[in-house]
């Protein structure tokens, strides 16, 4: 064979020979990066516990003790709603409530439920026997100055060592603006002194609340209401919606830890003067049993709606939220990124609605 065609075969196969390694060399590199890839977004997708907690409340607790029973395997906390605040801006227990509390224990311990919360709302008790509700005033005495915040920090610690609760929360509402930097500066204090006995702080918030504008401490467990968009204040309409808990989770992102979102049970009847009445789920679904065409449920809230006419014959139009409703709102809230849930509150929640959440737990485990 003539030497330069020899020369021809010997090029062609070094070339040969360089590709085919170069093609290797890549394939390798986009081989390794795919599994990079992969490992990293199998870290990222990776979802948080997701944990549910409720209130009971002293205006209800017989009810609410009982709802507590069906529930408790899926509860991590439990919040017992009832400390106020007497006419002399001291913390009140309103009588019987102290039963409730140790009762609300006593459930607790039997049923595991890892956590028990005293709940402390800004609601006053004058001497005259009228109430202040979330007393704004009340706060700003509370909160302005250094040795008022100690002398609130104290009485509460004496409170939380008095009843053996694994923790406190914070329920106060319509804080001024001017108002803030004290009680955070106040919540930051609190924070610490329970830390120093192993205790934990919760704090509820309005979603009027700035908390866009605030720098609040890390640490406490944030709760934010995700409720009441219709009620006393308005005419008839859903507690929540779903565009209302898309702009709400939204917005917690601003805030420190993994926050809750607050979801609740239950409606409202308005008459005809569109006066409101808070309704538990089985108290709306007896007057359902009344209504005058079959009762519908809205898209936008996954709630139930219907109208009836009372003894008087007046017409009423009621909202409410059944357990496909609080299914529809907690996926809601999971889509939004918060996959920490409390009920607002338990007492008259229908057996079929407390099923329906130990089954979304269970399957959540």
């Amino acid at each position: 064979m003539p030497r330069q065609k020899k020369q021809g075969y010997r090029r062609v196969w070094y070339l040969t020979g360089f590709l085919l390694l170069l093609i290797l060399s890549l394939l390798v590199y986009f081989l390794n990066q795919s599994s990079s890839k992969v490992d990293i977004e199998s870290e990222t997708v990776e979802e948080p516990v997701r944990e549910l907690s409720a209130w009971v409340v002293d205006w209800h607790s017989e009810a609410g003790l009982s709802d507590l029973q069906e529930l408790s395997s899926s509860l991590s906390s439990v919040q017992a709603f009832g400390v106020y605040f007497n006419h002399e801006d001291q913390l009140h227990v309103i009588d019987g409530f102290l039963e409730s509390i140790s009762a609300v224990m006593d459930v607790s311990e039997e049923r595991g439920i890892p956590s028990t919360y005293l709940t402390i709302v800004n609601d006053r008790f004058n001497e005259d026997g009228t109430i202040t509700q979330k007393d704004s005033a009340l706060l700003t005495r509370l909160m302005a100055t250094e040795q008022s915040r100690n002398q609130h920090i104290a009485n509460i610690m004496q409170l939380v060592e008095r009843h053996g609760v694994a923790g406190i929360e914070i329920d106060y509402e319509r804080v001024l603006q001017e108002d803030w930097t004290n009680l955070i500066l106040f919540l930051q204090q609190l924070y610490e002194q329970l830390q120093e006995l192993d205790l934990s702080l919760r704090v509820v918030l309005e979603p009027r609340a700035p908390i866009e504008e605030l720098k609040l401490p890390e640490g406490p467990d944030y709760v934010m209401m995700a409720y009441n968009l219709f009620g006393y204040h308005s005419g008839p309409g859903p507690k929540a919606d779903l565009s209302f808990i898309e702009s709400l989770t939204k917005r917690m992102e601003s805030l420190p830890g993994n926050p809750y979102v607050a979801l609740a049970t239950g409606g409202f009847s308005w008459d005809g003067g569109e006066k409101a009445t808070a309704l538990t789920e089985q108290k709306a679904y007896e007057l359902e049993q009344e209504s005058i065409q079959p009762p519908s449920r809205d898209e936008e809230s996954g709630s139930i709606y219907f109208d009836y006419v009372d003894e008087n014959g007046e017409k009423h139009t009621v909202w409410y939220a059944d357990g496909e409703t609080l299914r529809v709102w907690i996926e809601a809230a999971y889509s939004g990124g918060i996959t920490n849930i409390a009920l607002w509150r338990l007492g008259e929640v229908s057996e079929e609605t407390l099923q329906k959440l130990n089954r979304m737990m269970e399957v959540n485990d």
